[in-house]
């Protein structure tokens, strides 16, 4: 008899990808990473355990908090205006185009990350619940963001081969 699970269970973790290889795709972002124990709970953390947590420059996560958490509030700290950097505590908040553009921007970074890649991160936002018009994130990623790329690229957050360009969101 099998156990059920759930297909949070299945996203792949911090642990899987390594604490190195996660600070070495961040650091460009000036983003601290903190490695809080398994036991402690998460600061800054939006959604709860074991999602990751954002306060000011520090990105909070476990060794089983989801990439994919770690990479979207990341990327909330890289695609908001400095005005609201400079006051981040816990909400990273944002618009709808922000919202769009920093889950556009896990994804390409997330195909840096060795054992993740786009597909890899694609799933993982399925499964954790990210809900998007044409059902799935590899579909909108591919047929329906051409407004975020845009964005992402007025922002000077990708460039024109839509490679991260390693700095922040300058402008209001």
């Amino acid at each position: 008899m099998s156990i059920p699970t759930s297909p949070l269970d299945q996203v792949m973790s911090c642990a899987a990808v390594g604490l190195p290889a996660l600070r070495q795709l961040l650091r460009p972002y000036a983003l601290e990473i903190v490695l809080v124990a398994d036991h402690e709970p998460l600061p800054g953390s939006f959604w709860g355990d074991p999602e990751a947590g954002l306060i000011g420059d520090r990105l909070f996560i476990r060794s089983q908090t989801p990439i994919q958490s770690a990479l979207h509030e990341a990327c909330h700290y890289i695609c908001m205006d400095p005005h609201r950097r400079a006051r981040l505590h816990t909400d990273a908040g944002g618009g709808y185009d922000e919202e769009n553009a920093v889950c556009y921007l896990q994804v390409l970074l997330a195909a840096q990350l060795p054992h993740v890649g786009r597909e890899r991160m694609w799933q993982d936002m399925d499964r954790w619940g990210y809900s998007f018009r044409l059902g799935s994130a590899r579909r909108w990623f591919e047929q329906d963001a051409q407004e975020v790329r845009q964005w992402l690229e007025e922002q000077n957050l990708i460039d024109a081969r839509e490679q991260p360009t390693g700095q922040l969101r300058q402008n209001s």
